[in-house]
């Protein structure tokens, strides 16, 4: 057998062997048909894969129809967005849908290995690029493909690969952009639209931290929330709806959206604020629901002016047929125009909240927020709906302390003390005091401010000195005029019975 001495006739004979290979190959592919090479080559990779001791598993980005993302390349691409930007050569930055911030991957044909328990397994990015010869221009179809020893293929398929799919969606779900979704009004245009949500990035400071609120119900509802948030098995177990009703209520400017935006920035949510007035029907409102995500806030705000579903279901008044024909034609248009706005009735609002249609999807919070909770129906409030009632009353002292924090960085001041002692004696609301100590120019300073709200309780105190006064005033002069009246009451009654005492004087003279 001939040995090549140099390097020169080395690769000489190495090249005229890959030369060969190529003639032969091309001679194959003109010459042999179609069906056999195809057939060739099934029964070629069987008899390999008797010899091969390795796995794949290919992870496609398109399925199906290709026009969703699969959820599965999604959460395998992040997972090993922590492990390519160590160990690949070749990365490739993106910033990915609803992501904030630039996201590094595996470059395509890029190769790193993983190891799971000890096993050592391999992750290539790859694509497969579409035939040249295509009538209709395609986008080539990208892949993840997972390489690992057949002897491991229980644990690599039942626990790696779920483990790499929480990983990765918890990665995902930490990187993601956050939204703020509102429904638009039906039309009919909406039937092109994938959605009846329309949303922007949710970007809202608020936290537990600067919310003015007690310390302890502070830490009540936190303790709350986060326990709802991992309480995935227990309401599987307990047979019920992952999801927990909040009614916040209390006077205008007591903080109910700023608590749940709050809420939101703790779980990490999304907020649904659900406009009832632009649901044309029950139907609609069912598919709205269906189309919310999991991880995130479904907000009624002010559930009280939305739509006929406060006070008692009574039953309407009955008019007489005269009465029916007597109708003009202002109300006639009145009716039609309340025909053509929502229908959405109490019943399809409570089957929205904890029906069977309620149970789609889960991690849900329902919040519903009320100026006037007296008005609402029972049936709306009960426990099991809203099972946590949350009352937002006027600036407590302890409030006050975390707003003096947030807007003049003053922990303590001389001038508390008054504040605090004006505090207990009339009301006002946290929203008040948030703008008196607002600073309003550069010459403002933390005393000035705490002055100004000094001034704006004293006022607040003599209005509401002034009104009870005048309700008093009220009262003793309709108990005055009540008083008066009683006699008159008496003397009419003795004027009617005189008459009668006539009459029956006179008959007895007659008679």
């Amino acid at each position: 057998m001939f040995v090549p001495q140099t390097m020169t006739e080395m690769w000489a004979t190495m090249g005229s062997t890959i030369a060969s290979f190529m003639f032969i190959s091309a001679i194959i592919r003109q010459y042999c048909p179609y069906e056999l090479r195809l057939y060739f080559g099934k029964y070629t990779k069987l008899i390999m894969s008797f010899f091969y001791p390795y796995i794949k598993i290919s992870i496609h980005e398109y399925t199906g129809d290709r026009l969703k993302r699969s959820e599965a390349y999604a959460a395998v691409e992040a997972y090993l967005s922590i492990n390519s930007s160590k160990c690949a050569k070749r990365l490739k930055a993106e910033m990915a849908k609803d992501c904030s911030k630039l996201v590094l991957s595996m470059d395509e044909y890029e190769r790193v290995k993983d190891e799971f328990k000890g096993i050592k397994v391999w992750w290539v990015s790859s694509k497969v690029m579409p035939p040249s010869q295509s009538m209709y221009p395609q986008q080539e179809r990208r892949f993840y493909r997972l390489t690992f020893h057949k002897r491991h293929r229980e644990i690599i398929t039942e626990e790696y690969l779920k483990h790499v799919m929480q990983q990765g969606k918890d990665i995902r779900l930490k990187n993601r952009q956050r939204k703020l979704y509102t429904n638009g009004s039906a039309n009919k245009w909406q039937i092109y639209k994938q959605t009846g949500w329309s949303h922007i990035v949710f970007e809202h400071p608020a936290t537990f931290q600067t919310l003015a609120m007690e310390p302890a119900k502070k830490q009540e509802i936190i303790e709350d929330l986060v326990t709802f948030s991992k309480s995935k098995d227990f309401y599987a177990r307990i047979g019920k709806a992952w999801k927990r009703g909040y009614l916040l209520y209390g006077p205008p400017g007591t903080g109910k959206s700023t608590m749940i935006a709050a809420m939101a920035n703790l779980l990490n949510y999304d907020v649904y604020d659900l406009e009832l007035t632009a649901v044309r029907d029950n139907t609609e409102l069912r598919k709205l629901l269906i189309e919310t995500t999991s991880k995130s806030i479904i907000v009624i705000e002010d559930i009280d002016c939305s739509l006929d579903l406060t006070g008692q279901r009574n039953k309407k008044d009955e008019k007489s047929p005269d009465e029916d024909k007597k109708k003009s034609e202002k109300e006639t248009r009145k009716e039609h125009k309340e025909e053509t706005s929502s229908r959405v009735t109490l019943s399809g609002l409570l089957n929205f909240i904890d029906g069977i249609w309620s149970a789609c999807g889960g991690e849900r919070l329902v919040v519903f927020t009320t100026n006037y909770v007296e008005k609402l129906d029972p049936a709306l409030i009960r426990r099991g709906r809203m099972d946590k009632h949350i009352e937002l009353s006027y600036c407590s002292f302890e409030a006050f302390k975390v707003l003096s924090s947030n807007y003049l960085t003053l922990e303590a001041h001389p001038l508390f003390d008054k504040i605090e002692s004006l505090m207990k004696e009339t009301k006002i609301t946290p929203a008040d005091v948030a703008e008196n100590l607002m600073p309003k120019s550069p010459l403002d300073d933390a005393e000035k401010r705490l002055s100004h709200l000094i001034q704006a309780l004293e006022e607040a105190k003599a209005a509401a000195e002034a009104t009870e006064k005048a309700e008093k005033e009220a009262s003793r002069i309709n108990a005055q005029a009540d008083e008066a009246t009683k006699p008159a009451e008496g003397s009419a009654k003795e004027d009617a019975a005189q008459p009668q005492e006539n009459s029956h004087f006179k008959s007895q003279i007659a008679h």
